[in-house]
């Protein structure tokens, strides 16, 4: 209640000044960005509390300026790296002044294992069999590694939640670095990544294709996230699971970000769209698509799954659908994400945004959902409502259900088991067993 009487009466930024921002974001936040980019949870939280303001200059300088010295770090254990970095100024594109030659050369050894190195946190790192075998120069290289994915982490966080000119600056620095790790990692993984754009509509949907080599089809997935989520938060972990045989393709949610129009139910043509192009690329198999959706991400993914002839099944992480849509469930959303959620949809008012947050509910069209579900979600989830996740998976006419006990939205907590159940779950639908061939 308090939240919430801090955003009708607008005095969020005010009361944060003396509580930390950290206390008015969800609270599944610090785990969800210390997965991504290996960050001690602990540590993390405490730099979340030393903000204590949301607004352009305190939040995004505060976070901006990890991220340069998380990069300006990696000089010390990779000599040649940043060299001419402090001297690009702190408002550039920060791959300038970046030598990706030297990072590419210390991390070749590595090969494939280099995927399951980019988000080991110290405390894992500390245990790793990977670690505890390496030489001075390759255990220096894994630290150039983390370092450099703690910056991309660190600038996503700083776009949080997107919107202005600073938090857009910050996305494209954090995008910029991606790109630039990605053109390395991809093959040493064995993997193409390439970007591609896709037109629909006066929109434009700029996501990463990533296939095994070769000119053989594969089965795709398709994978969007949520609000503020980006590219690189799902494309970071999923490098793992690179020997899976399926192609994936990642995306950004209609609405934020590039997006050039906001979210609506106009927005299921993108995805139609989408589906559509990428079933007549060369390397993809058309009739072998999935679709993953993470938190509202996941809505589209359960959407999706009743309106497209092309998908053969479809894994719903955290789904909004109904019952998240009604006006008492925004009680005790920070007033962050409610701007966040005006922004996405367009809405001028609260009143405007519920309206238009009930015309989403999917209630109606549970059973309109035939092909194979899994529903994945934390069993106390404080963001959305978990009996979203029930009625979905018990509505549509082969979904089965994944509650992670005691834990949050999305099943953070649990995050790399529900990324392992997905990826065996989508493998099983997807996947051709050769075996008995």
């Amino acid at each position: 209640m308090f939240i919430t009487n801090c955003m009708l009466s607008r005095t969020t930024e005010l009361a944060a000044q003396r509580l930390g921002a950290g206390f008015f974001l969800p609270a599944l936040f610090v785990q969800r960005y210390a997965s991504m980019g290996g960050l001690d949870p602990g540590l993390f939280a405490a730099q979340l509390n030393g903000v204590r303001s949301f607004k352009d200059e305190a939040w995004c300088g505060y976070w901006n300026a990890l991220a340069r010295e998380q990069l300006a770090s990696i000089e010390t254990v990779l000599p040649g790296f940043a060299g001419a970095f402090s001297a690009v100024p702190a408002d550039a594109a920060d791959t300038k002044g970046l030598n990706w030659v030297a990072l590419r050369d210390a991390l070749s050894p590595f090969g494939k294992r280099v995927a399951a190195l980019m988000t080991l946190n110290e405390a894992a790192a500390a245990v790793s069999s990977v670690d505890k075998q390496a030489s001075p120069g390759s255990h220096r290289a894994m630290t150039a590694l983390r370092s450099l994915v703690k910056a991309i982490t660190y600038y996503q966080v700083s776009a949080f939640p997107g919107g202005t000119m600073a938090r857009m600056e910050a996305y494209a620095r954090s995008r910029a670095l991606f790109d630039e790790l990605i053109a390395i990692v991809g093959p040493l993984v064995g993997m193409v990544i390439e970007k591609h754009q896709i037109e629909v509509d006066g929109d434009a949907v700029e996501g990463y294709l990533v296939t095994p080599a070769g000119t053989a089809r594969h089965p795709l997935a398709i994978i969007t996230n949520g609000l503020e989520g980006t590219v690189q938060e799902l494309a970071i972990p999923l490098l793992r699971y690179h020997d899976s045989g399926m192609a994936v393709f990642i995306m950004e949610m209609p609405g934020t970000y590039g997006y050039r129009q906001r979210m609506s139910l106009a927005s299921e043509a993108i995805y139609h769209a989408v589906i559509e192009n990428l079933s007549g690329h060369s390397r993809i198999d058309p009739l072998r698509v999935g679709f993953v959706g993470v938190s509202f991400g996941a809505y589209w993914a359960a959407r999706m799954a009743g309106s497209s002839k092309k998908l053969r099944c479809a894994v719903a992480c955290g789904a909004p659908t109904h019952h998240s849509f009604k006006v008492k469930s925004t009680i005790g959303i920070p007033d962050i994400i409610i701007k966040a959620l005006l922004n996405t949809t367009g809405a001028h008012t609260l009143m405007d945004l519920g309206l238009k947050l009930k015309a989403l509910s999917l209630q109606q069209r549970y059973r309109q959902i035939n092909i194979p579900l899994l529903v994945i979600n934390g069993d106390k989830d404080t963001l959305l409502s978990t009996q979203d996740s029930i009625d979905l998976a018990k509505g549509a006419q082969q979904g089965t259900l994944k509650l992670y006990p005691n834990d949050d939205h999305c099943a953070m907590g649990h995050y790399n088991d529900w990324l392992d159940l997905s990826q065996a779950w989508l493998r099983g639908h997807l996947v051709p067993d050769t075996s008995r061939a």
